[in-house]
């Protein structure tokens, strides 16, 4: 089983990963900017915003929770009346691209001071129930990785996996019930072991050796599964019917129930 690497460390690992998104987006042209992005609706730029817009909010849970708190209800009643995109991202399409990955560095700065305050033990609202201080960084560095993912598959640029993806993976696996309860369907009794091969080679392993099915393959797989950026069919992922009933469901993210992309191939996933 995999103990989860104490504060400071997962804030560094949340660090290292902006900053390498960051040294992608340096370099980008305009035109780049404004390539359309597998998520639907969503170019680079937006890509951006969306992270701009949700770490600066993250800052705020951290230092000013009342604060937060308070402008929530009034958030939740926006997004209804004129939609996610609409309210989180207009001010931000309004920027051209430097000031917008301006606008991104000041926020993730504001949201990496604020972290550096947190303590073990110390809980922090979010839209949803409130959060662990791991659970919390832990969904940060989710969101700038898979949102990474949308911009680099959509430049066509390589990136070498980390073993930060050992946060992303302990989620994905802690998340399990809640991918059937956010879509109204009850979570199987069976239980689940992951064996998951780790960029540097290492075995991460979750769940206990006698378990009713494993899911076995390297662990960039199983992220780009339970952050809906990939279909289990298009993996070397290994699973056996239980397995795969939990990750065509896949959600390590709060929100609404949504679904991932569609399979490229038509292969079945199952059991070595």
């Amino acid at each position: 089983m995999i103990e989860p690497r104490d504060l400071n460390a997962l804030h560094e690992d949340l660090r290292a990963e902006q900053a390498a998104l960051d040294v992608v987006l340096a370099s980008l042209d305009d035109a780049q900017w404004h390539l359309a992005t597998p998520s639907p609706g969503w170019d680079v730029a937006d890509q951006i915003g969306h992270l701009a817009y949700f770490d600066r909010a993250a800052a705020t849970a951290i230092t000013d929770p009342d604060r937060f708190t308070g402008e929530l209800e009034g958030f939740l009643e926006a997004v209804l009346a004129v939609g996610m995109d609409d309210y989180t991202l207009t001010a931000m399409r309004a920027l051209a691209p430097r000031e917008l990955l301006a606008t991104w560095r000041e926020h993730r700065a504001a949201l990496d001071a604020a972290a550096a305050t947190l303590r073990p033990g110390v809980r922090v609202p979010w839209y949803g129930p409130s959060m662990s201080a791991t659970s919390f960084l832990t969904a940060r560095l989710m969101e700038v990785w898979a949102h990474g993912c949308d911009i680099l598959e959509t430049l066509g640029v390589a990136r070498t996996p980390t073993d930060r993806l050992v946060h992303i993976a302990q989620l994905g696996f802690l998340t399990r019930a809640w991918s059937y309860r956010v879509r109204g369907e009850p979570v199987p009794e069976a239980s689940i072991r992951l064996e998951l091969t780790s960029p540097s080679g290492a075995l991460w392993t979750w769940g206990e050796l006698d378990a009713d099915d494993v899911v076995r393959g390297p662990a960039e797989d199983f992220c780009l599964v339970v952050t809906q950026r990939r279909h289990l069919n298009d993996t070397s992922l290994a699973t056996g019917a239980l397995g795969r009933h939990w990750l065509e469901r896949a959600q390590a993210f709060a929100g609404g129930a949504t679904n991932g992309p569609q399979p490229r191939s038509t292969r079945g996933t199952t059991a070595d």
